[in-house]
């Protein structure tokens, strides 16, 4: 249990980190905001208000925009304290 105690993000600097993940895979993979939120079936200003951790999406949000980057919903949040 110590190990959790000492490494748990709070909510807003978890949606920061995931955010800046998201944004690092969409940006390497060369794609637009507006091409990704497209291909995740949402608006743009919803993707960029995740990517800028402004809102703590959900799960599902996360699953359809890492469908639309090819990546794994695990790849997102691997790195995470």
């Amino acid at each position: 249990m110590g190990y959790l105690e000492n490494s748990l993000l709070d909510r807003a600097d978890f949606a920061k980190r995931v955010g800046l993940k998201l944004r690092t895979i969409r940006l390497e993979n060369k794609k637009s905001i507006e091409v990704a939120a497209f291909e995740a079936g949402m608006d743009y200003t919803q993707l960029s208000r995740i990517e800028l951790g402004k809102i703590n999406t959900s799960f599902f949000q996360i699953y359809k925009i890492s469908k639309s980057l090819n990546v794994r919903m695990v790849d997102i949040v691997n790195d995470l304290p």
